[in-house]
């Protein structure tokens, strides 16, 4: 059974807009991979772990994700802190360990509220404005503007996961 079938379109980021824009532009440029990246399969596959000896899956990933969404951006960013989505103390790498319970609608809706939320408590701020929280082993603060670079990062860097395990899932391939 296939989860569903549209048909996930990223958008290119502009190549002549200004600083947000482009910040902005990237980071949903590679919300929109990951989503692409798990289009189509069933739970059974994006729960699958690709690669032993690693427990990485696609639907993990995901999870992970709406997870630094919500810390960076509700946590640190405005001092909001609604508690974790899917780790406990028990479990504290429990995002990247789903159940035969844990679907990708529910993912998929916890993930997009976070995306949501964030970009909510992103938008009146400005590039230099400094984050509710600070760092706990320094007491710097964050820029948005660093927040963003940082959530690019985070995200590139799970794509090239999110890349390999759909290969080794379906064969599938591509950017």
């Amino acid at each position: 059974m296939r989860l569903h079938s549209m048909t996930i379109k990223r958008t290119e980021p502009s190549t002549t807009a200004d600083e947000r824009a482009t910040l902005e532009g990237f980071l949903d440029y590679h919300r929109q991979t990951l989503h692409m990246k798990c289009e189509g399969l069933t739970d059974a596959q994006l729960r699958t772990a690709a690669v032993p000896p690693s427990g990485l899956t696609l639907l993990g990933l995901v999870r992970h994700m709406a997870e630094v969404e919500r810390w960076w951006f509700r946590h640190m960013l405005v001092d909001n802190s609604p508690g974790n989505l899917f780790w406990t103390d028990e479990d504290p790498d429990g995002d990247f360990h789903p159940t035969e319970q844990d679907t990708w609608e529910s993912t998929y809706t916890a993930w997009q509220a976070e995306i949501d939320a964030a970009r909510s408590n992103a938008a009146p701020l400005a590039l230099d404005d400094l984050s509710a929280n600070k760092r706990k082993s320094s007491g710097e603060s964050f820029t948005l503007r660093w927040i963003y670079t940082h959530m690019i990062e985070e995200y590139a860097r799970h794509n090239g996961h999110a890349d390999l395990l759909r290969e080794l899932i379906d064969g599938t391939t591509g950017e």
